[in-house]
């Protein structure tokens, strides 16, 4: 339930980052270039220069961006010179592709591949530079290992511009009632064993109040923005990350429009780039709000066959081990013992009430790597899980074997696979 307060957020988020900085000894700002973590680092620096304190700031340059984005960072960095130090990230991390089966994941700023852009002079690209870096880590596992090598035992915030009226996930980072958080205040979030909690000062901000403050306070803001106004995306559309991902694809053509100069470069980049723009921009394309028919002929069933023979070898696999998943779990939860329907009602599937074939086409069509929409999630990736099993070797173990011996799976082997 929502709580209102007689401060507005803007004044909330300024307690909240002086509450921080009363308390904290280190700390430092995720930083993306958005318009969300460009308020924010406008707001965490107008206290710094306050206190005259230095913070550390992370940018983790994804390489096929806008130019026009990587010229904001560089004029919002040149802005607080004097109180930030810089992080800008170009090592080969690894991403989601999700405008080719032949291609699923490519490598920014890979050795030996014509980059989107030329490397920045301020770049650190050396995959020795830390001590935790290991070649095609995940986003999502460099930004914590970042956070306690940045720490070094210190009690470090990490300030992070996300807020919840975005998506379900970002409300639930906030309410949450399983997370550890600093002191009673939930707009933190302790990470992991370390030392370090994310903050999230900005949270109850909606996107009006993003662009009120930036009016009224007259702060620089990536133009990338008006750009896409003119191009007739509304506010709430508005999104900048790297290109080929499963969501970000639908704005995979805005770089023909708006920047034809570096569309270009991206159709080179990876697999599929052109293609995919062609086809997010129609209703009955593999964006994902598809209406999709078989072949005369085809069930369901033989239809995802089909689509599935036609994979190169890995993604066949790959999906098949989904497939096989879902299929269990409705057997095992959802009674299906005879195996599930060919289709079923189309409002119960669109609701993932109810398993069919056809939900399965669907996911296959439109190339969704991680299944959700058959109610799957990203799963970790081998170095992640073996970082956590490091810090709960034995419970995590036995956890394993007792989950397994249920399942009817064969410890030793899932954990010689691991090791592979």
């Amino acid at each position: 339930m929502k709580k209102y307060l007689e401060n507005n957020v803007l004044e909330e988020a300024r307690k909240r980052i002086s509450i921080v900085f009363d308390n904290f000894s280190k700390y430092y700002i995720s930083f993306s270039g958005g318009k969300d973590s460009s308020v924010m680092l406008h707001l965490v620096m107008d206290e710094a220069i306050k206190r005259n304190k230095k913070v550390g700031v992370l940018f983790i340059d994804l390489e096929a961006q806008y130019k026009t984005t990587i010229d904001h960072i560089k004029e919002m960095i040149e802005e607080y010179k004097e109180h930030i130090e810089l992080y800008w990230i170009c090592l080969p991390i690894i991403l989601r592709n999700a405008v080719s089966v032949y291609e699923p994941r490519w490598y920014c700023w890979e050795d030996g591949k014509e980059w989107v852009r030329s490397l920045p002079k301020q770049a650190i690209n050396s995959n020795d530079f830390f001590s935790f870096f290991k070649f095609g880590m995940e986003f999502e596992e460099f930004v914590p290992e970042f956070g306690k090598w940045y720490s070094n035992g210190e009690k470090t915030a990490c300030f992070v511009g996300i807020r919840t009226d975005e998506s379900l996930n970002r409300y639930r980072t906030i309410a949450s009632n399983k997370k550890k958080c600093f002191k009673e205040y939930k707009w933190t979030t302790k990470i992991w064993e370390s030392n370090v909690y994310n903050i999230y000062p900005i949270y109850d901000f909606r996107t009006r109040d993003i662009w009120i403050y930036n009016q009224k306070h007259k702060k620089k803001y990536n133009k990338l923005y008006d750009l896409m106004h003119q191009a007739g995306l509304t506010i709430h559309q508005q999104r900048i990350c790297q290109p080929y991902g499963d969501d970000q694809r639908k704005g995979l053509w805005l770089y023909q429009v708006i920047e034809p100069e570096t569309w270009s470069k991206v159709v080179a980049r990876v697999n599929g780039a052109n293609s995919g723009a062609e086809f997010v921009q129609y209703s009955g394309s593999i964006s994902g709000q598809i209406k999709i028919n078989k072949p005369e002929g085809h069930t369901w069933q033989t239809f995802s066959d089909l689509l599935l023979n036609s994979m190169p070898k890995k993604m066949k696999e790959h999906y098949e081990a989904k497939i096989i998943t879902f299929l269990n779990w409705w057997a095992n939860k959802g009674g299906y013992y005879g195996g599930i329907p060919d289709e079923s009602d189309k409002k119960l599937e669109a609701e993932r009430k109810v398993p069919s074939w056809r939900r399965i086409c669907k996911m296959l069509l439109r190339n969704d790597y991680w299944a959700k929409g058959l109610s799957m999630t990203q799963t970790k990736t081998g170095f992640f899980y073996q970082q956590y099993l490091k810090r709960k070797k034995t419970q995590v173990k036995e956890y394993l074997k007792l989950r397994m011996y249920r399942s009817g799976y064969d410890y030793k082997k899932y954990m010689n696979f691991i090791k592979e």
